[in-house]
């Protein structure tokens, strides 16, 4: 038998081993260890408590619990080890098993540890059992035990707990601090973060890494830049800005403060960078518009070697999203798909907002109903994706299926929801969604949706009650809701009030270009030339210009940007010679130039080489240059198309028998066989479409009507489809019964009493009502009308 004195020898070497043993990860000679001590008559509760740390730090946490189960007695480090064994390995449900079952007392050390458990696990009610127990115990104000109860009600979304306890209790360090602040932030309650942070700064003379990040999180959230900087310089006189978590809040900081280059800054001093880092300098690009520099950022990160995540994944679509990079956005999604994150919520989120951004709605539908669970923002992304492409009554759809699966909806929700309405004239049902549904969803009505009120009674023909909606709901210094409303003024020629709402925005913001714009359109419209030279006189002296057409295009891996009327182009006599090949075939099947958008007082033959050298006409006619024949073409547009262009490009979509995709700065135009998604919406075309008739003739009788007569309706038309020919890659045949499928017929017998609007011969080159001299005839069309059409 050992003696006493040999017995301590041989225990303090037996610990040391197994501390040796448990950070070399050595589990075999910690089990040799174990062995011998099993064989000793001294294998106490200090040794047993020795194994437990043992395995459990090897992350064998099965043989620590057997160990604990075997001890004959047990203290309260014996339970705090195992406890705080499960914690590390995530296993926080076991350590508060271990808890339930306890049969040894609770000291802070433990209750900080279960109260630490219940914060990771959410569980309220648990966590408020153990800070009772520590209040019954006298352990409440102990730091440990403190520190802890305040992170668990602030990660269980009680921050009202939190501050009762902060308040009655003193000596906080800085882990409560930053418990504090983080709470306040993740419950948007902005001013009392403020208030934590400026005790912090009284209170806490030495602040870990995690009081920066919390504090910079509080300046980013709040774009709080001085204190940000202010942090930041307490960071370099302590070098922690060198800590890659304090680096990476700091390029966060400046990303939300609009400064994306500092953010940069910030980020390459760091010595080492991690996916965090990258992933928050790519997002401050990206919430900075800087989407190029976000995408060359990611494939800097690969380059290094550094694997993405989910969410460096979810950022660099949201950058394809910005540019409408489709191909790049592909490449994304494979790349995602093969490193097994395109499953992730955040991926899948990001990839339909892309896709709808991008102009391929049908691929952000097949991702959405792809996804096994979702989110709000997967409901809002496909509802504003089908709203900005101009499918209405698909969002409506997705929106009461939404409702169906009981997700709540959201303050965007409703932006996409009205946005919806507004395209489909549905007042009624928008003042219902406005001002009862929301009311019993608890969202309060902003200014986003009151301007979305205003463009659904502009689109219903109401400027009147729009203005006095702006007036009344408290949002006359929103220039979106004016320019709306200024909008609708020039649809429905309401030019009295167009000026008056021109000059109200002009007092809100004097330097809105396209105010300037739409108030010149107005007079030249009106044949007021001395009004046009009086608003250009007007930007001079105010030293505002108006920004140029400009259209791109990608056609491989190179983006081709186009301005208008730029004849400097590369290709210029190609993209000319094509221009006008398109043009003759579309006149052919009822195309006239619109000279109403030409804001120049010059001849009609300058008014039409100014529309043809437009830079989305531009785009088009290079892109059917260099792609594929049937391939899809993509534009991008930095202004709102023009009617002109408009009803050329649908035009030309018939005759080349192409799906046309037009992104400007209001909307998608998805546009294949003479249709566009957008519905003409806020185009005088939808009262004057060339489309809606394939000839002149009719062309020309539909364009007499105004938006107060009834417009010519596609029911009311009847047509012969005997005419033979071709226009572009289309029979005539094809042309009419692509847009008339149901009514491409003569009148029959019986049906009443029809007018024959006239027999338009359809030939080669411009057409106008009438036959036309030295033509080559294509075929002969007989137009029918109901009687009831008003002409």
């Amino acid at each position: 038998m050992a003696s006493p004195g040999g017995a301590a020898l041989l225990r303090h070497a037996a610990v040391a081993v197994l501390r040796t043993a448990a950070a070399a990860g050595k589990v075999s000679a910690g089990m040799a260890i174990h062995a011998r001590m099993v064989r000793s008559t001294h294998f106490d509760v200090i040794l047993h408590n020795h194994l437990i740390s043992f395995y459990a730090k090897c992350g064998r946490l099965g043989l620590a619990h057997q160990v604990f189960d075997a001890m004959p007695s047990r203290n309260p480090v014996s339970g705090n080890l195992l406890m705080s064994g499960y914690a590390s390995s995530g296993r926080h449900r076991d350590a508060l098993a271990l808890l339930r079952a306890a049969d040894f007392s609770l000291n802070e050390y433990v209750l900080s540890t279960a109260v630490s458990a219940t914060a990771h696990v959410r569980s309220y009610d648990m966590g408020r059992q153990c800070h009772g127990h520590a209040i019954k115990s006298g352990l409440s104000e102990h730091h440990y035990v403190c520190n802890a109860v305040l992170h668990m009600y602030c990660q269980c979304a009680h921050v009202e707990d939190a501050v009762k306890v902060f308040e009655n209790v003193s000596g906080f360090n800085a882990f409560a601090f930053n418990s504090m602040i983080n709470g306040f932030l993740d419950k948007g309650k902005f001013d009392a973060s403020v208030s934590i942070v400026r005790s912090m700064v009284g209170e806490v003379e030495q602040w870990d890494h995690v009081s920066y990040v919390a504090v910079l999180g509080h300046c980013a959230s709040t774009k709080e830049l001085l204190l940000g900087l202010q942090v930041h310089a307490q960071a370099l006189k302590r070098r922690l800005e060198l800590n890659v978590y304090v680096g990476s809040a700091l390029v966060d900081m400046y990303g939300k403060c609009d400064c994306a280059y500092d953010a940069h800054s910030a980020f390459e001093v760091l010595p080492e960078k991690n996916v965090v880092s990258w992933t928050a300098v790519m997002t401050a690009y990206t919430q900075n518009e800087l989407f190029e520099e976000a995408l060359q950022l990611f494939l800097d990160l690969e380059m290094e070697e550094v694997r993405p995540n989910e969410f460096t994944y979810a950022v660099a679509l949201n950058s394809c999203a910005g540019l409408a990079a489709l191909k790049n956005g592909n490449a994304l999604s494979a790349s995602a798909m093969k490193t097994g994150h395109w499953g992730a919520l955040s991926v899948s989120n990001a990839l339909i907002n892309m896709y709808s951004k991008s102009g391929s709605i049908q691929d952000a539908r097949r991702v959405f109903l792809s996804m096994p669970c979702r989110d709000v923002v997967s409901w809002n992304s496909i509802i504003i994706g089908y709203a900005h492409h101009g499918l209405a009554r698909e969002a409506m759809c997705v929106f009461h299926d939404m409702l169906v699966a009981e997700e709540s909806p959201s303050y965007v929700t409703f932006v996409g929801v009205l946005s919806a309405c507004a395209q489909l004239g549905l007042v009624d049902e928008g003042l219902y969604y406005l001002n009862i549904m929301m009311k019993e969803m608890g969202i309060k009505p902003g200014k986003e949706h009151y301007t979305c009120m205003v463009g659904l009674l502009c689109r219903a023909g109401r400027p009147d009650e729009a203005e006095q909606f702006i007036l009344s709901n408290y949002i006359g210094t929103d220039v979106v809701a004016w320019k709306s409303l200024l909008g609708s003024c020039q649809i429905y020629k309401n030019y009295g009030l167009g000026h008056r709402v021109a000059e109200q925005i002009l007092q809100l913001k004097p330097s809105d270009v396209g105010t300037y714009v739409l108030l010149s359109n107005m007079y030249a419209k009106a044949n007021r030339w001395d009004g046009v030279v009086k608003v250009r006189k007007l930007m001079r002296e105010r030293g505002v210009r108006k920004e140029p057409g400009v259209s791109w295009i990608q056609v491989g891996s190179e983006v081709h940007v186009f301005t208008s009327e730029d004849k400097n182009h590369q290709w210029i006599n190609q993209i000319t010679r094509k221009l006008k090949e398109l043009i003759d075939q579309i006149k052919v099947i009822g195309y006239v130039p619109n000279f109403g958008v030409v804001l120049h007082d010059v001849e009609d033959e300058q008014k039409e080489e100014h529309l043809m050298y437009h830079s989305e006409k531009m785009a088009l006619a290079f892109g059917l240059i260099h792609s594929p024949k049937g391939a899809t073409i993509r534009i991008m547009k930095n202004l709102r198309i023009c009617d002109d262009c408009h009803v050329a490009i649908k035009l030309i979509s018939l005759v080349t028998a192409r799906r046309i995709v037009v992104r400007d700065t209001v909307r998608f135009h998805c546009i294949e066989d003479g249709v566009c998604s957008c519905d003409d919406y806020w185009s005088l075309a939808r009262y004057s479409s060339a489309l809606s008739f394939p000839s002149a003739q009719v062309y020309l009788a539909a364009a007499a009507t105004t938006p107060e007569a009834a417009p010519v309706k596609e029911q009311d038309l009847v047509l012969d489809a005997g005419a033979t020919g071709k226009v572009g890659s289309r029979t005539i045949r094809e042309l009419i019964k692509l847009r008339f499928p149901s009514t491409c017929r003569r009148p029959e017998q019986g049906e009443g009493v029809f007018q024959r609007v006239g027999q338009l011969e359809l030939g080669e080159g411009s057409s106008t009502a009438g036959p036309r001299q030295g033509r080559t005839s294509l075929g002969v069309a007989a137009v029918w009308l109901w009687p009831h059409a008003q002409l």
